[in-house]
């Protein structure tokens, strides 16, 4: 077996095919994507009730709190929803969710995270038929 300084599969090295142990799944990128998720990204900050909540994000900043902001507050059952970056050289990024009468903030969040993500997929669908025709011209 060669040694770990020469082994290509230490360190950050691509494995070639002929360098992987047999019986060793090669690593693909989903595992990669997977080992990258583990972390928590999301969490309920202390303090929170069902209709008044906290949230903080991981390795986020204003691309997804000012569209996550705007699109929570066109649900009518929010009354408040604000975000702020804590510091500028931290990725972090705070999601405040207050909601009228007995609607949760989780599912308020929840919904605001699908619609976004809709939202997008419209943007995607449009921007790729727009390019489309650009360039058939």
């Amino acid at each position: 077996m060669p040694s770990a300084a020469t082994d290509p599969r230490e360190g950050d090295a691509d494995v070639t095919m002929a360098d992987a142990l047999p019986g060793e799944p090669p690593a693909t990128e989903m595992d990669e994507e997977e080992e990258e998720a583990a972390p928590m990204r999301l969490r309920v900050l202390p303090g929170s009730t069902e209709t008044a909540a906290s949230f903080e994000f991981a390795k986020e900043d204003h691309t997804l709190g000012n569209a996550l902001r705007w699109i929570i507050m066109k649900n009518p059952v929010v009354e408040f929803c604000g975000y702020t970056i804590p510091h500028p050289s931290e990725a972090r990024m705070n999601l405040r969710i207050q909601t009228y009468d007995n609607a949760s903030v989780y599912d308020v969040l929840d919904k605001g995270l699908v619609d976004l993500m809709d939202l997008c997929d419209v943007v995607q669908e449009k921007f790729e038929i727009v390019r489309d025709d650009f360039k058939k011209k």
